[in-house]
């Protein structure tokens, strides 16, 4: 048996506002200020989006979702994960693995790890152990560390079984 691999990269950044939920990975973070986007502004989420998009070379999330368009005004993030995660299957593709990292000043996420892991890796039907969620700051420095934006980053790793 062989397979056939594919990677894909993802990142995704947004303005930080007051008065939206802030939500990261599906789960809403408490937080006196949420990010701001033509959907719910999830960054993460879209990050992981692009990265099964990108493994594919299906282009990106705003080819499929464009902000131009009233319909995913305020939509979830869930749902664009779940139509790349079903043009993955439809393509004979399985996840490996997902690595991601978000990019964040404040609030401190680590409690959210588990919740965040649990929820993608269920959505997307893989073990958490396949789902990586780690948390960094910018030490400061640039519009994340300014605490103006934050930024998400996710890589896949994708197989299908190649008949001999």
């Amino acid at each position: 048996m062989s397979y056939e691999y594919r990677t894909g990269l993802g990142w995704d950044s947004h303005r930080i506002a007051a008065g939206r939920p802030m939500l990261l990975g599906g789960v809403l973070i408490e937080s006196e200020f949420g990010l701001d986007g033509h959907s719910d502004a999830d960054i993460l989420l879209h990050a992981i989006t692009d990265s099964l998009l990108g493994a594919l070379a299906l282009g990106d999330i705003g080819m499929h979702f464009p902000d131009t368009d009233p319909r995913w005004k305020g939509a979830e993030s869930m749902q664009f994960l779940l139509h790349a995660h079903s043009l993955v299957a439809e393509k004979g593709y399985e996840i490996v693995n997902l690595d991601t990292t978000v990019i964040l000043e404040r609030p401190k996420l680590k409690d959210y790890r588990v919740k965040i892991r649990e929820y993608i890796a269920t959505n997307l039907k893989v073990p958490i152990e396949a789902v990586s969620v780690k948390f960094k700051t910018a030490e400061k420095v640039g519009p994340v560390g300014e605490g103006k934006s934050a930024e998400a980053q996710a890589m896949v790793l994708l197989r299908r079984q190649v008949r001999e």
